[in-house]
This record gives C-alpha cells, sequence and structure tokens, in this order.
C-alpha cells in the first residue's frame, strides 16, 4: 500500500524453505519491511531465492546477513537453531527480536537461548501451517492466513516486543496464541507430532506388504490411504529432528495411542458393534468442530481436487 510505513526496516531470513519463502511473500505483499535479506547455507538454494526474487539482498553468511537486522527469523529444522544461534548471536543489534518457527519449543529454547546477548529480544513462535512441500518454490503469501501463530515468550520477556512480534503475525493474516514452551510441546505432539508419524508409519507398512502389489497400493489409494501419503511426504530432516527435539512428549503420546489401539482391537475381535458405532460417532465431531473452527472446508473430498487444487490444501 502507497504510503504505508513498514513495521521493520530490516528482517532477515534465515533458511528459505516452505515457511521462509511463505514469509518472503507475505512481508512483501504486505510492505512489513523496507528490506528483507535471505540467508541459507546452501548456494543452489539461495541461487534460487535471488532467481524468484525473494528477497533484496543474499548472504550466505548468516552472521553478515544479521547484521543491523530489526527481525530474525529462524526457519531452518529444529536440529540446526542452536548451531545458527551460535553464529549469529554476536552480530545481533541490541533491540533487535530474535524468533523461529520450529515445531518444538523446548529444545529451541534450550539451545537458541544461551547465545542470545543481552538487550536481544528472543520470542520463540511457531505458525501452526504447513503443506507437505518444500524448497524456495513451495512458499506463498497465503500460507499463514487463519492459522495459529503460538508463541512462547520466556520469563521476563519485553511484553513490547512480544507485541510487536504479535502484531507482525497478525499482519501475515494469522491468529496468534501465547503459551510456555512445555505445554506447546504436549499440545502439538497430538495434534501434529503423532499424526505425522503414524502417517508414515502407514504408509511404510503398505511399501513392504507382500500380499498387495504396490501398484494396486498406488492405485485405490483415493479410499483412504492417499491423504496419509500427504503428511508422509513432509521434509524427512525437519520430522527427525522434530522426533528427536520432542522425544518425551512423542512418547507419552504415542502410549497412549497404543493403549487406544489396543481397546479399538478388542471390540474388533469381539464383534462389538455398539462400541464401535460409539467410538466412531465421537470422533467424527471432532472433524465438526474442525471446520467450525476454520481450520478445514466441508466440501467432498477433503475440499482437494486435482483439477482445482490450491497450495497447502
Amino acid at each position: 500500500m502507497p504510503g504505508k510505513e513498514p513495521m521493520f526496516e530490516r528482517v532477515v531470513l534465515i533458511g528459505i524453505g516452505l515457511i521462509g519463502s511463505s514469509f518472503a511473500h507475505v512481508i512483501l505483499r504486505e510492505g512489513l519491511a523496507r528490506e528483507i535479506v535471505i540467508s541459507t547455507r546452501s548456494a543452489e538454494t539461495l541461487k534460487r531465492a535471488e532467481e524468484l526474487n525473494l528477497g533484496d539482498r543474499y548472504e550466505a553468511d548468516a552472521a553478515k546477513a544479521v547484521e543491523d537486522a530489526d527481525l530474525v527469523i529462524l526457519s531452518v529444522p529444529v536440529g540446526a537453531c542452536g548451531a545458527v544461534a551460535r553464529q549469529i548471536g554476536p552480530h545481533l543489534k541490541k533491540g533487535a527480536i530474535l524468533t523461529d518457527a520450529g515445531s518444538t519449543k523446548d529444545s529451541v529454547v534450550r539451545d537458541v537461548a544461551p547465545h542470545v546477548p543481552e538487550g536481544v529480544h528472543f520470542i520463540p513462535g511457531h505458525p501452526i501451517a504447513g503443506t507437505e512441500q518444500s524448497g524456495p518454490d513451495a512458499g506463498f503469501a497465503s500460507l499463514f492466513e487463519g492459522r495459529w501463530a503460538i508463541l512462547t515468550p520466556l520469563p521476563g520477556a519485553d511484553p513490547a516486543a512480544v507485541e510487536k512480534l504479535t502484531q507482525f503475525w497478525t499482519a501475515c493474516g494469522s491468529m496468534v496464541d501465547i503459551m510456555n514452551p512445555e505445554h506447546h510441546d504436549r499440545v502439538l505432539a497430538i495434534v501434529s507430532h503423532l499424526p505425522h508419524i503414524i502417517a508414515y508409519n502407514i504408509v511404510g507398512t503398505a511399501d513392504d506388504l507382500e500380499a498387495v502389489s504396490k501398484s494396486e497400493v498406488i492405485k485405490y489409494s483415493a479410499s483412504g490411504f492417499r491423504d496419509f501419503t500427504r503428511l508422509a511426504a513432509s521434509d524427512p530432516t525437519m520430522w527427525r529432528d522434530v522426533c528427536l527435539s520432542n522425544r518425551d512428549a512423542i512418547l507419552e503420546m504415542l502410549g497412549r495411542f497404543s493403549e487406544d489401539l489396543a481397546a479399538l482391537q478388542r471390540s474388533i475381535r469381539w464383534g462389538d458393534g455398539d462400541a464401535l458405532f460409539e467410538f466412531f460417532t465421537r470422533t467424527r465431531a471432532i472433524r465438526r468442530l474442525i471446520i467450525e473452527a476454520g481450520q478445514e472446508v466441508d466440501a467432498p473430498d477433503f475440499g482437494r481436487h486435482p483439477e482445482v487444487a490450491k497450495p497447502g490444501e
């Protein structure tokens, strides 16, 4: 919008995959920064980001990239956050906001906080948004619209900095919630991490079956298997790091899931139709609540058709 003052003079995006490139698109669209600096270790990825015109400046050296930055966003796998923080910490200016987009928060706090100099506002964050795509070509400006962004400020965080980051996320189209890192990791273990792990496992089981050919698995995938493959197509590096970083919460949820699965198995073995019907009815209601919350569309085939597919659906 002409004449609109940007929220930040210089925003630095470290990591330019799906999340980082989507930040670039929405920051540019909304005029949220006067300058966007992009940094990634991969020369090929950095070159592609430049070809896509995602930023104003491109730096392979993250330490150089963050000099005089007002907002720095780490959009790298959670396992890499500590090393990046160690590299950029001494070069962050006083008053800068440092945040991230990682799927786990306890580990990010543990790995990043020791490298954040006094006067820099470290406010961990996590957008509950994504697709199975990755790389700088995957991003799009509307990725965060209507989605939740969770902030997990540390004790003693500057309220003004938290408010400014909240406004940034709101400008990106997100709704913002605040919770502590440990609670975030328990919530995400059930709503995100466990579903992805189950999807990877189901797809792996199908791939290992000898009684059913792989061509049949692919041919008849619209019967339900297809939607598991979407989750199981997510970035392997990211999900390896998530499992290692949020191990305790994930193992707890896997234990609960295993117990519930055993109960379901017994109902099927004993032919307990009433128990099965009650269970399926109760779980079906969750889908309706998700639709009512605006986190899914009430359309046939989960709202996805190849000829009209939209990014992220």
